[in-house]
């Protein structure tokens, strides 16, 4: 069979090279390089499958993303091709769950204020001070694998914790000492936000103008999730309003500025459009001002002194990505044999 994988690094590569050795395997760095005798694919959270895509690769069968994430599909689309998808459920949420607390730790210790802070005596304690975690109220919203190890840790911070979420049985509340709370309860109450839900047409925005109101004033929003969880415009109204005490963030909905510089991504864009077909470019003139705005949006919240943030990396220790790998492998294992498993429905 022939797999392409696209977004692996080199040791990726080696231990993929040996595990399938019996299959013609190429390795490429973007979806766009994907050639179009793919037989089986598989991706990262930032390669978009799109109906366009499956229409320029006939022979595609079979996709194994190394992600429990989704939302990069059109399910639609592939559903219509009949192709199958096998993803990796809960490969990482310790080290997700770890993550959010190493950000929240970063908010309410104030750190990256304090390494900002100037030298040479002008330091000042009071200016910097943060609070401790014990006796605070958390609000979990999305009580999957993640939410629950996050609630977990929070115990061992001593505190309270209040999750949301549209299934929220009740052994699970006994079985972790949390309570189960309506969304306007846990925004009302908490002290600090941690967002652990998947994007969904209902999840998408949840925190907005109008859930920011109903916020603590002060609250701290940590966002490891997916980026679009959070209207950005609305997150840097309330940063400069003072309703939102601070974010910790690990994803945006462009998260292009998380890795370079806002003037470097212009620049590219510029190049590209200059080395295209203008016509054909001025088509999509809307969507790149939409790019652009959004580019702009997560820029200037990355550049305020209240905000942490990490390159979409929540997910990525040693233990973690052995696991992808090693499911990733059994996916196109199985799927090869007549049997899939871990099946996107």
């Amino acid at each position: 069979m022939i797999i392409y994988f696209v977004e692996t690094e080199e040791a990726e590569q080696e231990y993929y090279s040996d595990q399938l050795s019996a299959h013609d395997l190429r390795f490429v760095s973007q979806l766009g390089e994907v050639g179009d005798d793919a037989e089986a694919i598989s991706i990262f959270i930032n390669s978009r499958i799109t109906s366009k895509f499956l229409e320029t690769h006939p022979r595609l069968r079979f996709i194994a993303t190394r992600s429990t994430a989704i939302d990069h599909f059109d399910l639609p689309a592939c559903r219509e091709r009949q192709i199958t998808i096998s993803n990796v459920n809960d490969y990482g949420f310790t080290t997700v769950a770890e993550h959010t607390f190493a950000l929240i730790l970063a908010l309410s210790r104030r750190l990256r204020e304090v390494m900002l802070a100037p030298k040479g005596g002008a330091f000042s304690y009071a200016a910097n001070r943060g609070f401790d975690l014990a006796g605070k109220t958390i609000g979990i919203i999305g009580m999957g694998r993640i939410g629950q190890r996050v609630a977990e840790l929070a115990h061992a911070f001593r505190m309270t914790v209040l999750a949301y979420d549209i299934d929220h049985p009740t052994k699970l509340e006994q079985t972790l000492d949390f309570k189960f709370v309506e969304l306007d309860e846990v925004l009302r109450e908490a002290q600090i936000l941690t967002l652990h839900a998947p994007l969904t047409a209902e999840t998408y925005h949840i925190l907005n103008r109008q859930t920011f109101a109903k916020c603590r004033p002060g609250v701290l929003v940590v966002n490891t999730a997916r980026g679009a969880l959070i209207d950005a415009q609305a997150l840097r109204e309330a940063l400069d309003s003072g309703q939102v005490g601070g974010a910790g963030l690990d994803v945006l909905q462009d998260e292009r500025v998380m890795r370079q510089s806002f003037s470097n991504i212009i620049a590219a864009d510029i190049v590209q459009h200059l080395r295209s077909d203008a016509t054909a470019y001025d088509a999509r003139d809307a969507d790149r001002v939409r790019e652009l705005q959004e580019l702009m949006l997560g820029d200037a919240l990355l550049s305020k002194s209240n905000v942490v943030f990490t390159p979409h990396v929540a997910f990525n220790s040693v233990e973690a990505v052995e696991r992808v790998q090693q499911v990733t492998v059994e996916n196109i294992t199985a799927f090869v044999a007549g049997g899939p498993i871990n099946l996107v429905p």
